[in-house]
């Protein structure tokens, strides 16, 4: 009787190079996707135009505050009511010197920045800055 030969059993392995590819694009995907949907997730503010505006520098301690087109006021992004704002911005320029820059929609009424600085000053910021961008 004739015998054959014995076949080796082949052992199974994980094949690397696609699995590589498949997350390299699920990483791209990710940041592309990323980049454009966390932009959307801010305050949308249609900035006033200035002629000549000064760079903003950098500060340790910098609080933002924004106004939209409704008048609403966001302090660092969170809604925030004109009657608690004194008092938030008190509690967070407790620490140390704060520099307040203020965001506000070019079709915002003047009386909520009037409103704003009011409450600037019952918080003892000396100064704020308001951000503008370049017209043509």
């Amino acid at each position: 009787m004739r015998t054959f030969p014995q076949r080796k059993q082949r052992q199974a392995r994980i094949e690397i190079i696609p699995m590589i590819d498949v997350m390299m694009f699920l990483l791209v995907f990710f940041v592309l996707i990323s980049s454009n949907v966390l932009p959307a997730l801010g305050l949308n503010v249609a900035l006033p135009g200035s002629a000549k505006p000064d760079p903003i520098k950098d500060e340790p301690l910098r609080i933002t505050l924004t106004v939209d087109r409704d008048g609403a006021v966001y302090v660092d992004g969170q809604p925030t009511p004109m009657a608690q704002l004194a008092d938030k911005l008190k509690a967070l320029a407790a620490s140390k010197p704060a520099k307040v820059i203020i965001a506000g929609d070019a079709s915002a009424k003047l009386q909520t920045l009037v409103d704003l600085l009011d409450q600037l000053k019952a918080a003892g910021m000396p100064a704020a800055s308001i951000i503008t961008k370049r017209q043509p």
